[in-house]
């Protein structure tokens, strides 16, 4: 796919832009590159198109506000400094977005509100809806109440999962790098640039460094990651400098700018979606090689006598893992047990479940309408 043919045709989009760019390398807030990238949605808009800004910068602005030059590590200090910053965040957004006649919504996210389905499913609702009405959301993780147990990590995988909660076209990533490199350019001068690649490529993974700012925390192994993640649900990811002029502009008329990441799967189904985008979950089964095949290859639910073991503690109705022999993850789902019951009934036939339990809810560990496979 040509990158002029995905750009120019998306028409839900979602940009994501790094703390580094928008508070000037932890500077303040950049109230000109703000200004030009409401500028450029408003030009979005006005095409038809629907847009959902996830910026950074709340807590490098309130470390800024509070006179700190190095980032905390105590919890409680990053989330004062998110508490701080944040107010400047909205506020600069709501001014810049304003000024070129658009409504804006500030919506704060943690896992927790994807990863139950009822609060998935509100915030989708939201979302939609702001954009049905011609509001721009402006989206950062709720740094002020999160801990590392419910914390997406990085704005990277939040505007992933973002653009997979919103079903989006594109997710449109702005950095402080021209896109994506063979190597760090910084470090190597032999480094080659990718104009094009497949989401998903291990091979990118392999190329991408580590973090590159002290203002933030991804690097572009995020980036890879994040555009991997949104391909899962058929969004293709761009990577480009934030600085660029006209930047969104040029890539919705088709223009060739940045680091085009492909995705290689149709859209998913809704409810695989928000299974296959839980970042942490409560347990897992590991199962034998047929079983294995039969989920992966197949596509055949999980049934009890293919379970080896079960790890953790969960509830029936909770997302769990599915790994192999060797523990690596092949997939995951709805469990239709929980972990006490299914250590009962594993390597066991589903004709006996009954007999074991005193009563059968179904006849599958893990039902394949209810099942991800994420090898």
């Amino acid at each position: 796919m040509e990158q002029s043919f995905l750009l120019r045709d998306a028409r839900r989009i979602v940009v994501k832009v790094g703390s580094s760019l928008v508070t000037n390398e932890g500077r303040g807030l950049d109230a000109d590159a703000i200004g030009e990238w409401c500028r450029q949605i408003a030009y979005l808009v006005r095409d038809g198109r629907e847009v959902i800004m996830v910026s950074s910068g709340a807590i490098a602005e309130g470390m800024k506000r509070l006179g700190w030059n190095t980032r905390p590590h105590a919890i409680q200090e990053l989330q004062a400094a998110a508490a701080v910053g944040q107010m400047g965040l909205a506020n600069m957004y709501e001014t810049k977005l304003r000024a070129n006649d658009l409504g804006s919504a500030q919506v704060l996210l943690t896992h927790a509100d994807l990863a139950d389905r009822e609060r998935y499913l509100n915030a989708r609702s939201t979302l939609l809806t702001l954009l049905k009405l011609g509001v721009v959301p402006v989206i950062n993780e709720n740094d002020t109440v999160v801990n590392d147990e419910i914390k997406f990590g990085d704005n990277d995988t939040l505007g992933a999962l973002v653009a997979n909660l919103v079903e989006a076209d594109a997710l449109v990533i702005l950095t402080d790098q021209q896109g994506l490199y063979s190597a760090d350019p910084r470090k190597d001068p032999q480094a080659t640039f990718i104009d094009q690649a497949k989401a998903g490529d291990t091979e990118l993974e392999r190329m991408a460094g580590g973090a590159g700012s002290s203002i933030g925390r991804g690097g572009m192994i995020t980036k890879i990651l994040a555009a991997k993640r949104a391909a899962g649900s058929g969004a293709s990811t761009v990577i480009a400098w934030g600085r660029e002029p006209d930047v969104l502009i040029r890539l919705s008329v088709g223009e060739a700018i940045g680091t085009l990441l492909i995705a290689q799967t149709q859209k998913t189904q809704a409810r695989k979606q928000w299974i296959a985008d839980h970042l942490q979950m409560r347990g897992a089964v590991v199962v034998d090689a047929g079983a294995a095949l039969k989920v992966c290859s197949e596509g055949k639910s999980l049934l009890p006598i293919g379970m080896l073991s079960v790890d953790g503690e969960f509830s029936r109705g909770d997302v769990i893992a599915i790994r192999d022999s060797s523990g690596l993850e092949i997939a995951r789902g709805l469990a239709n047990y929980a972990s006490a019951e299914a250590r009962l009934i594993c390597k066991k036939p589903s004709s006996e479940i009954e007999r074991i339990l005193g009563y059968a809810a179904e006849s599958e560990m893990l039902h394949r309408d209810n099942l991800v496979v994420t090898r």
